[in-house]
This record gives C-alpha cells, structure tokens and sequence, in this order.
C-alpha cells in the first residue's frame, strides 16, 4: 500500500508532502488547480517516461519518492523474491519500499529502489506489484483488440500463458522460415558446405592450438640462439671458477684469510659470514651453469623442424585472414555452421522441426483458448451486472471469442468486447454501439470488475467518472467505496456524489505569490469536506442550501 509521497519541483508543485490512509480516498480541486499532478507524479516515480517539460518553471531538477508497505499485496512473496535477486531487498524484513527518482533540466533521469540505483525497466517491473492507474481516457484505449484481450487475460490469470504463446508462436514461424528458405536455396547451401568441409578438413589437419603458438614461439627462440647460449655459459664459467683469475677461487681466499684474521678481532665475524655467504651462492650458481650447458645443444634440424611448423601456421592464418591464435576459435565456428548447414540441407530435419514446433504452439494455445474461455464467461457476467448499476439497464456487456483458424502470437481466438441492448439485441462491437456517456460508464464497469481480481494493493482512477453525473455517480462513489474496503483507492473527481464516498478526501488549490503559481493539497476535516462538496454542488456561490446538500451527501 501507497503510504507517502514526496514531490519536488514536478509541474507546479514546488515541495509537496502527502501520507496516505486506507481506504477509499477522493482528490478534488477546481478545473486547472492540478489534481492529475499528484498522479502524474507518481506515473513518473513508477517508471513512465517523461523529459524537462515536467520540471517546474526556473528550477534546476525535479524528485519524486513513494514509500510502500513492503509486505502489502498478493504477490508479496513474488516481489520480495525480486527485490533480492536485483539486490535491491531492505536490510530488514518488514521494512518500507522506498523507489525514488529525480530528472535535470538536461531531461537525464536517475532511478533508485530502496536506495541503489535501478533502471526505468526495473521502476516499471517493481510498479506492477505496488499500483494499477486508470486514466481518465483509459475508455478510448479500451476500443482496441489489444487492450481487451490484455483485459480478459489478466482477469482469468493467464498472462503468463499469453506470452508463452506469443514466444511458440515466434519458433514456429522461425521454423517455418528455415524450411522454406532451405527449399528455395538448395544448391547455394551446398556450395556453402563443400566449401566449409575442405576448410575444416584443413583446419583439422593442422591440429594447432593457442598453447602450441607459445611454445613453438618459446623453443625457436631458444634453438635459433642456442650457439650464443652456449658460448655465454662457457664464458660465465671461466670467469667464476675453471679460469687462473676465477670468482670463485679469490672469494674463496678472502674467506679463508678473513677466518684466521676474525681469531684476532671478533669484530669481523660479520663481515666472514657475508663473504661464506656469498660463496656459497657463487657455488650453486656455478653448478647451475655446468648442467645448463650440458643441457644446451646445437640441434640445426630441430631449428628447421620448428620453423616449419611456425611458416605453417602463419600461412593458414594468412590465407583465413586470422591471428594465429584466433585459428582454434575459427575451426570451431566452421564445424558449427557446417553442422547447421547438414542440418539445413536435411528437408526432413526441418520439416520435423517446424511440425514439433507448431504443435507445441497449438497446444499452449489450445490451453490458453480455454483459459480466455472461462474468464470471458466471468468477465461477461460481473460487468454486465455492474452496468445495471450504472444506468445502462437492459444493457449486457459480452466478450466474444472470434474463432482465427491459423492462430496468430496473439492465440487462436480475436478477442473483441460487445454490447447488446442498448442499440437492438444482437452483441455488436463497443465501438459502433455506445455513445461516449455509456462508454465511459461502460469503461468504469470493466475496471472496477477487472481491479477486484487483481492482487495490486493501490489502484489509482484519475477522472475515470467523465460523462458520469446524477444518480449514476451516487452508484460510481458506491462502487470505488466498495472497492475501498479490500484495497487502498484513490480517486480523481469532480463529481460530489463519488467525493462524498470517500473515506477520506484532500483538496488541490492553486495558489500565487508574484510571477509563481504552485499547487497546494489540504487534507480536509469533516467541515473542509462540507464546504468542497457544497462548491462542488454549487459552483463559486456557496449558499446554505448547497452545504445542506453537502452534508446529506457525506452522511447518507
């Protein structure tokens, strides 16, 4: 549930903050005081899009931050299970979901989500889970195929398997693709895999790895200069040890001659023992030269055997337009497309495939057609119910499955929303039937049928009761409040009788000081509800008469 909202600088508000209660709530305000602000405000929070035409006139960066109960709503689990696999979990259980998110007059957005940045994807997936916003055109977009099968999906659960469908719908035409385009290209295929098999064929005779190039680079160093190798160690050992003049053999007197003099004067003990030291050393460096030579040979056709290998492996990396390293890499992308290309040349293959994959789409759809079924019975039935209400007697709201014989990504069925009885009894489509009075009604009806199956904790309609007035906005203030009792509702209106539902109301007001206009809410007490209802009622005038009518409003 929606608990606070803080808003900076957004449109004509300039610091705003709100704490919300349970409930059914009402916002009101004169035509222009900017009642959708506080929705687009929080539209904004949760992810929609939006550029520096927002941001209020001569400030530097607008924010927003909403604060959730983090354990409200029916998909608790589900959004707690996402809020810590995107690390974005509160440090305690039982902690409030801060989102956040603030835009510069260069129109660059950042996001947060409890605190670390998030992406407008991840404000958009969280807000599924928290909020659903009806807007006051939300019966314009309810003319179009997509909205309404969206619709009934959704109410009978079934969205996942929607876009299930969608994704075997997409493997199948893929299929279908890949059969069709190897009927057409035989012969281009089969140029294409005799030349990929010699090229495999000699990539494989090679037999060259990435560890081969270090080592074969390595041990041609190591041959080509293996005479200077030899004569160096040679050198080095007649200096340290096997010459007249030798390292060795004067170190050697110097540490013996240090030994007798050390007898005279401890003094020098440390001085021995550094020299015994570097002796020492000098020996085993010696020895490791000895067997160093011995190990050095002059091997003129090992040399040649090595250059070969590497002229080889340059040729073929030349003649491939690779490194020699990158020869590996391009023998296993060759075998992979020659595989696909015996795969792509085999009819049958392709053929099989494209079968498997249309019968794994229509029995995802054929599951998915009995779904859309069951809910548009429901959904029929609940809404027709619901127009009854609202003026619209007679009337019977129908979803009608049309039958697509080749199915689409959409399923096997049209889904389209009908009405009889208001223009002669056949179900004919919404749009040629409802005026734009009962189609606003009719809207309303949908969504608040639609909102009781959803698992989303707030919903928001902003003037969704456009067209709406009389006794048949005394029957939409009983729906929202009804609506009210089993989630947070909250309701844009200019319409008394639904504001005198509410459990509980604010007032937007524009004020001025100077050259500035802002946007102000006043939460209003029983007294402040009479006076907003009666100039709802009764225009600028007030008399008592209207707040006589205010007060039979609120408390009947």
């Amino acid at each position: 549930m929606l608990r606070r909202l803080s808003i900076r600088d957004f449109v004509l508000v300039d610091r705003l903050e709100l704490e919300f209660a349970t409930g059914f709530g009402a916002l009101t305000g004169e035509t222009g005081a900017g009642k959708s602000i506080l929705v687009d405000a929080l539209a904004f929070v949760l992810g929609e899009r939006a550029d520096s035409g927002l941001l209020r006139s001569g400030a530097e960066r607008m924010e927003v931050a909403a604060e959730f109960d983090g354990a409200d709503g029916g998909h608790a689990t589900d959004l707690a299970a996402w809020l810590r696999d995107n690390d974005f979990a509160p440090a305690d259980a039982g902690e409030p979901l801060l989102l956040r998110r603030v835009l510069d007059g260069n129109g660059r957005s950042r996001a947060y989500i409890n605190g670390s940045a998030a992406t407008l994807q991840q404000l958009r997936q969280v807000a599924e889970w928290l909020v659903d916003i009806h807007g006051q055109h939300a019966h314009q977009s309810l003319l179009r195929h997509e909205v309404q099968r969206h619709l009934v999906d959704a109410h009978g659960g079934a969205g996942d398997l929607a876009r299930q469908v969608a994704s075997a719908w997409k493997s199948w035409r893929d299929a279908q693709s890949a059969l069709e385009a190897a009927a057409r290209g035989g012969e281009a295929l089969r140029r294409e895999r005799e030349q990929l098999e010699w090229q495999v064929q000699e990539l494989e005779a090679l037999g060259f790895s990435p560890e081969e190039w270090s080592e074969l680079n390595q041990e041609h160093r190591r041959l080509s200069h293996a005479a200077s190798l030899l004569e160096g160690a040679q050198f080095s050992l007649g200096l340290l040890s096997e010459g007249e003049e030798a390292c060795e053999a004067r170190i050697g007197a110097v540490a013996s001659r240090l030994e007798d003099l050390s007898e005279y004067d401890p003094a020098l003990a440390e001085v021995l023992a550094l020299v015994q030291s570097a002796q020492a050393e000098l020996g085993e460096g010696v020895s490791a030269l000895r067997r160093y030579g011995d190990r050095v040979d002059l091997d003129p056709q090992r040399l040649r055997e090595v250059e070969g290998r590497l002229e080889g492996v340059i040729s073929l990396a030349r003649k491939y337009r690779v490194t020699p390293e990158g020869l590996p890499d391009l023998l296993a992308e060759s075998q992979a497309r020659l595989q696909a290309l015996g795969d792509a040349a085999n009819l049958e293959v392709l053929e099989s495939r494209a079968q498997a994959a249309a019968a794994h789409y229509r029995e995802l759809a054929q599951g998915l057609s009995l779904a859309r079924q069951t809910a548009a019975q429901d959904l029929s039935a609940a809404v027709s119910a619901s127009m009854q209400e609202l003026a619209l007697g007679g009337g019977r709201f129908q979803v009608a499955l049309v039958p697509q014989e080749e199915g689409s990504a959409s399923g096997l069925e049209q889904v389209e929303f009908r009405i009889a009885g208001l223009a002669g009894n056949e179900p004919r489509p919404l749009a040629k039937v409802a005026s734009g009075g009962e189609l606003s009604r009719i809207s309303l009806a949908i969504q608040v049928v639609t909102s009781r199956q959803a698992s989303v904790p707030t919903l928001i309609f902003d003037e969704v009761d456009v067209g709406i007035g009389g006794g048949v906005a005394e029957v939409v203030g009983r729906l929202l409040h009804r609506l009210g009792e089993e989630r947070q509702v909250l309701c844009v209106t200019h319409l008394p009788q639904v504001a005198a539902r509410a459990d509980w109301q604010w007032q937007v007001a524009k004020s001025r000081s100077g050259e500035t206009v802002t946007s102000r809410v006043s939460v209003l007490d029983k007294s402040g509800r009479v006076e907003e209802i009666a100039r709802m009622l009764g225009g600028v005038e007030i008399t008592a008469t209207t707040r006589r009518h205010a007060k039979e409003l609120l408390e009947g």
